[in-house]
């Protein structure tokens, strides 16, 4: 009898031990060995987060190194008198994020007045320090036609590294106010908040000009003739 009863408590003892065993390498409530469970997670890739995404069209969307706006968004219309902006240099700041080869540049022309005598009308682009790098030749036929957006050729594309530079405009002749029109954002007076010479997004400088000059004392912009509604024009560059 002795005999039986241990034979039986050694074998209920190495049932409840083998029960143990198999409670500890599993994962409660799954029903699984612990080590496949892990495998499993490991092979469910983990969720991307913080990626891009879109953020909305750029330059390259349509063959553009970079603009100062989205084109779809400039649908306002700058109209300034002859005598309002004829002879001033008018300054659009772009940044550049990276080195490009700058060949031309891209203006909205909205508007055009047939009847208009223009004469040394320019494109130009100073850099940070004011210096002047790049100019068109006159200008002035391209702005007796075909109202859309268009390139202007630089005399001599240049290569510019990132950093900060303006895109100068410099109209001479006669026109009619709502004739003559570049297309422009319509943020008007907004357009430098924020900001003091010499980093003015948009700016006039001088009077009586009928060429770029080679350099600018940027210190010196003005926000007169921009807070008149000659302001935000549409510049691309490639």
């Amino acid at each position: 009898m002795r005999t039986r009863t241990t034979t039986a408590t050694t074998g209920l003892v190495t049932a409840l031990a083998a029960l143990l065993v198999l409670a500890g390498c599993s994962t409660p409530g799954e029903g699984r060995p612990a080590a496949v469970s892990s495998a499993a997670s490991a092979s469910v890739p983990a969720p991307s987060g913080g990626g891009a995404g879109f953020d909305g069209p750029r330059p390259q969307d349509q063959n553009l190194l970079a603009w100062t706006g989205d084109p779809n968004d400039a649908g306002h219309v700058t109209a300034q008198s002859a005598a309002g902006v004829g002879g001033r240099v008018t300054l659009v700041r772009i940044v550049l994020r990276e080195q490009i080869t700058w060949s031309n540049v891209w203006l909205g022309l909205a508007g055009i007045d047939p009847n208009a005598q223009l004469a040394n009308c320019y494109l130009g682009v100073y850099d940070a320090k004011g210096a002047l790098v790049a100019t068109t030749a006159d200008i002035s036929p391209q702005l007796m036609t075909d109202a859309i957006a268009k390139p202007f050729a630089l005399a001599k594309p240049f290569t510019a590294a990132p950093g900060t530079y303006f895109i100068a405009l410099l109209l001479n002749g006669n026109w009619a106010t709502n004739g003559l029109t570049l297309k422009s954002t319509g943020a008007g007076i907004s357009v430098n908040a924020g900001l003091t010479p010499p980093n003015l997004r948009y700016s006039t400088l001088l009077t009586g000009q009928t060429s770029l000059p080679p350099t600018l004392n940027l210190a010196e912009q003005s926000t007169s003739t921009i807070n008149t509604g000659w302001a935000s024009q549409w510049y691309a560059i490639s």
